[in-house]
């Protein structure tokens, strides 16, 4: 999301196998990471909104840096926007993140955000057609599908005209990373282009890509049960709980967020089936969260109409230009029990 908060109104048996596989054997890891054997407990970090603004894009090679000492990550996930919401959508701004994407000695997971191609149409980015500047990133950072940025990490594409929606297991946590984007899941017009309602092609790409993020997370979800994961962990660049849309009346006005329904829906029914725990991290509203959104209580549940799911815990990265900060998060080892297998700190970054 940018910083101006814009707002405007199958064999079935073979997939159940190869799922099977993915989610209960660990994926390698490169660059002296090897993979560590099934009983241990192992961390990854999470950012996202980086690098937001000049003066961060000038620190951004410090912090790869200072993340690549961590030694312990078996990998790095990066949750979207790589770019602040009023800069230009450049194939040489792309090139140069995917040059420091590079430099990552860990692998990297990266979901697009919103920034850099759904609100490119803007007149300060550069009037780009947000669908042209999709398939830029497709074409610079997913060029090789079923492989991690950084550090060679197998993963599963589920859908390949996704090439950016993978998913993996490491030590039976079951993760799915997603494309949902911000500006409502991208149904908002592209006013910097004139337009004061969605396209035809604006809508056929939301429609498939939703379609294909639900698909995924039911996937995701039968297999975390049929493996018997320890935990399913979500990520997405939309914060599809921004305490945010709350102040500008999605309460009143659920269409405010009606582009995130049916995924909202596809978690809080895999969640319940699956029963165990599930996380969702994500980006997109800058400000660090922990909650639980759909527990009994809050309010997104008469916004989404959803009963309440008590399994799910969300997390947002704190980002943006004022962050100065990364999120270590910890899972437990097998031998340690199933009760709260996730666990965060908040790690500042100390280089200049």
């Amino acid at each position: 999301m940018s910083s101006s908060r814009t707002l405007s109104l199958a064999g079935a048996a073979a997939v159940a196998l190869a799922l099977a596989l993915s989610t209960a054997a660990p994926a390698q890891a490169a660059s002296g990471r090897p993979d560590a054997p099934q009983e241990e407990a192992f961390s990854f970090a999470v950012i996202g909104d980086v690098p937001y603004g000049s003066a961060q894009f000038s620190r951004f090679p410090a912090m790869v840096s200072e993340l690549n000492e961590q030694e312990d990550l078996r990998f790095v996930a990066h949750v979207g926007d790589i770019k602040a919401g009023s800069a230009q959508c450049t194939d040489e701004y792309f090139a140069a993140i995917k040059a420091q994407f590079d430099r990552f000695e860990a692998p990297l997971v990266y979901t697009p955000g919103d920034n850099e191609w759904v609100d490119c149409h803007r007149t300060n980015n550069g009037s780009y057609d947000p669908l042209e500047r999709l398939d830029a990133l497709r074409s610079v950072f997913f060029a090789n599908p079923g492989t991690t940025l950084g550090a060679n990490m197998p993963v599963t594409v589920p859908d390949a005209a996704l090439p950016e929606n993978v998913t993996f297991g490491v030590q039976r946590v079951a993760f799915s990373v997603l494309n949902v984007q911000g500006s409502n899941n991208s149904l908002q017009p592209w006013s910097g282009l004139g337009l004061t309602e969605p396209t035809t092609a604006q809508l056929d790409e939301v429609a498939a890509r939703t379609a294909a993020d639900v698909a995924q997370l039911e996937r995701t979800f039968a297999d975390a049960t049929a493996t018997n994961a320890r935990a399913v962990v979500i990520m997405t660049q939309a914060d599809m709980f921004d305490p945010f849309l709350l102040g500008a009346g999605a309460a009143e006005h659920p269409e405010l967020v009606s582009g995130f329904l049916p995924i909202v829906e596809a978690i809080a029914e895999g969640s319940r089936e699956f029963g165990g725990e599930v996380y969702l991290f994500n980006g997109d509203s800058h400000v660090f969260n922990d909650d639980a959104p759909l527990a009994a209580g809050s309010p997104w549940l008469a916004i989404y109409g959803q009963d309440e799911v008590d399994n799910l815990r969300r997390v947002t990265v704190e980002g943006a230009a004022s962050s100065n900060e990364w999120l270590r998060v910890s899972v437990r080892s097998n031998s340690a029990g199933d009760e709260n297998v996730l666990s965060w700190d908040r790690m500042p970054y100390t280089a200049s």
